[in-house]
């Protein structure tokens, strides 16, 4: 009897095994283009923002544009205000209206903990409406980026809690009102505190949060008090 020849990758079997083994060699390819397309899209916050998601604009209609989701625009101040985010532990910006820094500070930390195992992210404003409003732009910039994306960062459930952003892999976003407490019944690893200037108690909220976080961003538009007299003293 003539022995059964034995099946190697370079002599399948037959037609069945040839198909099989191409098959398996696309799906390994197509991986590993996924991946790489993924760091690519990943390995920038500002890119991520600008050409791989988008925000929502509510007066899109006024501004004559054909859909309220857009991506994030090019402006000049973005690439410094991110190179201090990634360069320093706390960063406290002036804003004035349609500069888009509270969308900016929430794509910072969205990206953060979408790319970052187990880490915990407070978004603070003076009211919890507010502050899950932040929580909504995570949400939109979460669900308007590019399907591969959602797929490599699959959220910890489909329906999520109002005023909250878990992922599959520990992170989470959780916004909170005003109050220098409210910090405390958590062990956040960034804080994102809008509007500080009209916050109450903003800064015992921000002395308590610097002993845990890695990151802080407080922004403002003017308005006097602590924010206002924080960033005198600091410039």
């Amino acid at each position: 009897m003539k022995p059964k020849s034995k099946w190697s990758p370079h002599n399948p079997a037959s037609v069945d095994d040839r198909l099989a083994l191409r098959q398996r060699y696309q799906q390994i390819q197509a991986a590993s283009d996924d991946v790489v397309r993924i760091r690519q899209m990943l390995s920038d916050p500002l890119i991520w923002l600008q050409m791989h998601t988008k925000t929502k604009d509510s007066h899109w209609r006024e501004a004559g544009a054909q859909s309220p989701y857009r991506p994030f625009p090019d402006k000049p101040y973005l690439r410094p205000i991110i190179d201090m985010f990634q360069q320093a532990p706390v960063l406290f910006i002036e804003k004035s209206r349609d500069m888009m820094v509270s969308w900016l500070g929430v794509g910072l930390f969205t990206h953060a903990a979408m790319t970052n195992p187990g880490i915990e992210v407070l978004f603070q404003s003076q009211k919890e409406e507010k502050a899950f409003e932040l929580v909504e732009y995570a949400k939109t910039l979460y669900h308007q980026q590019d399907e591969v994306l959602r797929r490599a960062f699959p959220l910890k459930s489909r329906i999520q809690a109002q005023g909250s952003l878990e992922f599959a892999h520990g992170s989470r976003i959780i916004g909170i009102p005003g109050g220098g407490d409210q910090i405390r019944s958590y062990h956040p690893w960034g804080l994102f505190q809008d509007e500080a200037a009209f916050m109450p108690e903003a800064g015992d909220a921000y002395d308590n949060a610097v002993p845990v976080c890695k990151k802080i961003i407080v922004v403002s538009s003017a308005g006097p008090g602590w924010f206002a007299d924080f960033v005198t003293t600091a410039t």
